[in-house]
């Protein structure tokens, strides 16, 4: 039996069909930000209120409500959940063998002005973590190495949220680009280009931005140059990356490139005066006066070996996933290389046998769409062609490379398993309430109701992105939320539907620093708990600033720069 999608079940009317679509977005909304429910708690009573919605104010059966949540509930363990997984005991295994402390050492010593140290460690550092380990990793661990460094609490945190900007959309091996080709049906790689013709704007000027921030304007312009080597080095990996790897190593690559220029800079360049908060100057008052840098006396405590070898498993990291991202190579992990390559043929045997793509029971092509045309629904298990897979093979590199025993290895994996069990229960509820709403029509009313605004929708797209980070934490479950509503709403007003994906995820990344979330994870960081509204009121304004930034330069790509949309 199949199911027409009906887009004005109440009453033919899209206001009032809408009104009731917004229900599970609005509990959604204030389940986390008003009743400050956990995670997990508000996305599975998120998708219940869904189901609810989906069987009874838009009559689709309840058998293809029900599995259409459990297709969501699958992709988001795999690929999603499987590559947070691996990505996050990748990050613990160095921090467990100490590794990761040679890492941020080699940071941290290359220079004792403190605007420097926000661009190496908040900006750059910062945005090697979001790549590599995401889930508040960055901010948490950037701004408590700040404060450990001499800053201010506050400001360690206010300014590591907002350095977080640049990275989020490419966070975690691309996550938030990855997980919004399943709802929406675009390929990852379409997405990651046009995020990549988006965000470096915003990222060559956060540094700026950064110490404007820190500084004030006279003190920005005496570090200018370390400013520019340090952004554009950034934004311009990040386009190359972005447009031609695909969304899995932007971060990674644009921080690692933008770390070691401006370390390699400093080597040639000094500022004429080293700053310091106003708290601190009068302890360093003989020192500041001293002709000779207080930097040329800091001797390294690891050898360049030491730190190579600790930086090595993020190397390797970035090999096996530059491998895994050769569309030739991809199509054989997958079993679908049909060339006569002997080894990539090897490859697609296995692949074939470790690919799964099994109908859902009552739920394929049982759904017409507004056309009369069925909507297919598969489970796509990729267990080869995953990218988390790629990232555990990394780890097992690691495992020699940093000599842990396979008992530890495993502790490790076990213990990065069970820390994750609710934010993965999160991110599968989250996934499957977006599943069902596509699936019922919940997300083509809305699209429907903001058609309306007409040609001002490519002003406000970047909007909804921002309103769904700040809500949920993620630009992930932004993507995921809002994702198919944006497609839909562009398609309905003529708008390329790529750049309001796009507009999606860039927006949300200015919602970052504004988040609950984040902000309950860096002032837990920096020993600040209780004190989240003086860190909200602090990055309130840059959160908005930076959003409109978005707002104009979508608006100008959907009318003026088309050219730029890939």
């Amino acid at each position: 039996m199949t199911w027409t999608q009906q887009f004005t079940p109440v009453g033919n009317s899209v206001i009032w069909s809408s009104l009731i679509a917004l229900i599970p977005i609005l509990y959604f909304f204030w389940a986390l930000a008003i009743k400050r429910m956990k995670g997990y708690m508000a996305g599975v009573t998120t998708l219940l209120v869904a189901l609810a919605v989906a069987i009874f104010a838009y009559k689709m059966p309840a058998s293809m409500a029900f599995m259409s949540a459990s297709q969501g509930a699958v992709y988001g363990i795999l690929p999603i959940g499987w590559i947070i997984i691996t990505s996050v005991f990748l990050y613990k295994l160095t921090v467990k063998t100490g590794q990761f402390d040679i890492i941020r050492t080699s940071v941290v010593s290359i220079t004792e002005d403190r605007r420097l140290q926000a661009l190496l460690v908040a900006f750059s550092f910062g945005a090697f973590l979001e790549g590599a380990a995401g889930f508040g990793a960055p901010v948490a661990i950037s701004a408590a190495l700040l404060v450990g460094l001499g800053f201010n609490p506050l400001y360690a945190a206010g300014l590591c949220l907002l350095a977080n900007t640049a990275p989020v959309a490419f966070g975690a091996i691309g996550i938030p680009i990855t997980a919004m080709e399943g709802p929406t049906g675009v390929a990852a790689m379409e997405i990651s280009k046009m995020v990549g013709r988006q965000l470096p704007f915003i990222s060559v000027f956060i540094p700026l931005y950064l110490v404007f921030v820190m500084a004030g304007f006279k003190k920005t312009l005496e570090v200018l140059p370390a400013i520019l080597v340090s952004g554009i080095s950034f934004a311009l990996t990040q386009f190359v990356s972005s447009n031609f790897l695909g969304p899995e190593l932007p971060d990674i690559l644009s921080a690692l490139v933008s770390l070691f220029a401006l370390a390699i800079f400093l080597k040639f360049w000094k500022p004429k005066t080293t700053f310091r908060f106003q708290s601190e100057k009068a302890a360093h008052e003989v020192a500041s006066a001293s002709a000779e840098p207080r930097e040329t006396q800091v001797q390294p405590a690891f050898s360049g070996a030491q730190i190579a070898k600790a930086w090595s498993p993020f190397l390797i990291l970035t090999i096996f996933i530059s491998i895994w991202g050769i569309p030739q190579i991809k199509t054989a992990l997958t079993g679908h290389y049909e060339g006569a390559n002997a080894f990539l043929s090897a490859i697609n045997s296995i692949g074939h046998y470790l690919t799964f793509m099994p109908e859902v029971p009552w739920l394929n092509n049982l759904i017409l769409n507004g056309n009369g045309e069925p909507i297919a629904a598969v489970y796509k298990l990729e267990l080869l062609g995953a990218a988390g897979t790629a990232i555990l093979l990394s780890a097992v590199v690691t495992k020699f490379i940093v000599n842990i025993s396979w008992k530890d290895w495993f502790i490790t994996f076990n213990e990065t398993c069970k820390e994750l069990a609710l934010p993965l229960l999160t991110i599968m509820s989250v996934v499957a309430f977006a599943y069902v709403t596509n699936a019922s029509g919940m997300s083509t009313t809305l699209g429907l109701l903001l058609a309306k605004t007409g040609a001002l929708f490519p002003f406000f797209s970047p909007v909804l992105g921002w309103l769904g980070v700040f809500i949920t934490g993620s630009d992930t479950s932004a993507n995921l939320l809002f994702g198919n509503l944006q497609k839909i709403t562009a398609t309905s007003i003529g708008m390329d539907p790529l750049l309001a994906l796009a507009a999606n995820s860039s927006g949300g990344v200015t919602g970052k620093m504004i988040s609950p979330q984040s902000i309950a994870v860096a002032c837990a960081a920096v020993g600040l708990a209780g004190k989240e509204s003086d860190l909200l009121r602090f990055t309130v304004k840059h959160s908005l600033f930076l959003l409109l930034i978005v707002c104009v330069l979508t608006f100008l790509q959907s009318n003026v720069l088309s050219w730029m949309i890939p």
